[in-house]
């Protein structure tokens, strides 16, 4: 079997492949651990990162408004300590604060809107459904009355019907004569 896995790696060995594989994987792993490896490193055995003190003139630089996780720290203390760069950074927070409640309004009346204009269409289609409602419970009621009435009818029909037959048999008719006729 080894000689056939040689063949079909064209003639190289498996052990040079497995040594190429195994320096690969030793690269990436030195390539993804060794800056922050070597960054400890150096703060460990004495090397300080900070940065000096800030010696800017922030009316020579333009204002940004970066939030301070992605800003230049020089920069943001530079301007912590001058009142108007501060007072000017709070106005432009307070601007975007009073937008952003502007359209959270607006966008409340627009659903407000439309929950009123919903709300409208579901009132017509009860009302319209009550109206269906009623004609059809005035129809029940015409045909009921209709009803009582025929059944009042049938009733008198069939007492006149029973007294003419016994007036009949009083004179002597009887139900089978009339068939032979």
């Amino acid at each position: 079997m080894a000689g056939g896995s040689a063949a079909s790696l064209g003639g190289v060995s498996p052990g040079l492949v497995r040594a190429v594989l195994l320096l690969m994987g030793l690269g990436l792993a030195g390539y993804i651990v060794g800056p922050p490896l070597y960054w400890h490193l150096a703060e460990a055995l004495g090397r300080s990162s900070a940065c000096s003190p800030c010696i800017c003139d922030c009316s020579s630089q333009p204002l940004l408004s970066i939030p301070e996780e992605l800003s230049n720290v020089s920069f943001t203390d530079c301007a912590k300590r001058d009142p108007e760069v501060s007072e000017e950074m709070d106005k432009n927070f307070t601007d975007l604060l009073s937008e952003e409640l502007k359209l959270r309004e607006e966008e409340a009346t627009e659903a407000h809107h439309h929950a009123d204009a919903t709300l409208l269409e579901a009132k017509k289609l009860a009302s319209q459904y009550q109206k269906e409602a009623d004609k059809c419970s005035s129809g029940m009621d015409t045909c009921e009355e209709a009803r009582e009435r025929a059944e009042n009818a049938l009733l008198e029909q069939k007492r006149l019907t029973a007294m003419w037959e016994m007036r009949a048999r009083q004179r002597g008719w009887k139900l089978g004569s009339a068939k032979s006729r």
